[in-house]
């Protein structure tokens, strides 16, 4: 099954954390980091950062970048998590004044990103959610986040809204946590054009099975939209290399997309701090399609034979030959 690969545009340059905020290496500039991502042949379509990439004054000059590169627009993150404005939440804001500022944000980047030829966006609100208990009215804040939600959706009814969930960071509990809770707030809103976003990543956070949110998304009315690619260690938001850490679940994950019938972007989201950004992009989009090959490669009758019957050892024996085959190896 043939994938379309894109990448955070941010993801290629440089990248700072709470120790070295000014970052591990030189700032690119747009221009720059467009030339980066053009040196991956494998990537055809980018992702901008509202505030980070897109204001409204640049809009024509990134037209110009996509086309001098030939890129696509996949979607644009507007920034509701990285001002201080939104310390508190954006759509679920206690403040009104806030919460209007939220959708008339995402309304600009909806504009932006149908005058740059995109038809998606991925909603990353990082900042609704709570720190202490009794801090949240966890009924009227999710009201006020489905009407925001209901108001962007209803503004452009052919642009899609993607909901990306995480369990924490920056705030201790998100109201966007996991794959189920963003297909509530989906189905709360009421609308065909919202969807969720798995960041692989996120969903390890979470403990979730990667391969089963992809499941219970296409169950629960076909709602994954946007896929972003990473790695960790469960137990934080680290944005490795895809597949160097959760090898066998990445595996798993790129069989159910090709199962589902999953036909969208898979996007580099890897913040890789002390690498060189070009480099680890480029092995996380190599991996990519390495994965996307191995699951050509299965015999699905076989596969499906395996899940079928359940038996851990011969699925595990299964796995070892493929992933770990040596000559005169116990087969």
């Amino acid at each position: 099954m043939s994938h379309r690969y894109s990448v955070i545009l941010s993801n290629v340059g440089s990248c700072s954390d709470r120790y070295v905020t000014g970052g591990y290496a030189e700032p690119f500039s747009i221009a720059e980091l467009f030339g980066r991502v053009a040196q991956i042949p494998q990537v055809t379509g980018v992702e901008l950062v509202g505030t980070w990439h897109v204001t409204d004054k640049n809009v024509k000059e990134l037209k110009g970048h996509l086309e001098e590169h030939g890129l696509k627009l996949v979607s644009i993150i507007p920034d509701h998590f990285g001002q201080m404005k939104w310390k508190y939440g954006s759509f679920a804001a206690k403040d009104p004044a806030i919460r209007n500022e939220a959708v008339a944000h995402t309304k600009e980047m909806i504009d932006a990103a149908i005058e740059l030829g995109g038809d998606l966006i991925s909603l990353w609100p990082g900042q609704d959610g709570y720190d202490y208990l009794f801090q949240a009215d966890y009924m009227q804040e999710r009201d006020w986040f489905a009407e925001g939600l209901r108001e962007v959706c209803r503004y452009r009814p052919d642009v899609r809204i993607s909901l990306e969930y995480k369990p924490k960071e920056p705030r201790t509990h998100s109201y966007l946590s996991t794959a189920a809770m963003s297909v509530l707030m989906a189905q709360e809103t009421g609308t065909d054009n919202i969807g969720v976003t798995i960041d692989f990543g996120h969903a390890l956070n979470a403990y979730e099975t990667p391969a089963e949110s992809v499941a219970l998304l296409k169950r629960y009315g076909n709602r994954l939209f946007h896929v972003h690619m990473n790695d960790n260690f469960r137990h934080w938001d680290d944005d490795m290399i895809v597949g160097s850490v959760h090898t066998i679940e990445t595996l798993e994950f790129f069989y159910w997309l090709k199962r589902t019938g999953y036909n969208g972007w898979l996007s580099i989201d890897q913040y890789p701090y002390r690498e060189d950004g070009l480099a680890a992009v480029r092995e996380g989009v190599n991996a990519m399609e390495t994965f996307a090959a191995l699951v050509d490669s299965m015999d699905q009758a076989e596969v499906e034979a395996l899940i079928r019957n359940g038996r851990s050892p011969e699925i595990t024996a299964y796995l070892r030959r493929m992933l770990l085959s040596v000559p005169n190896a116990a087969r």
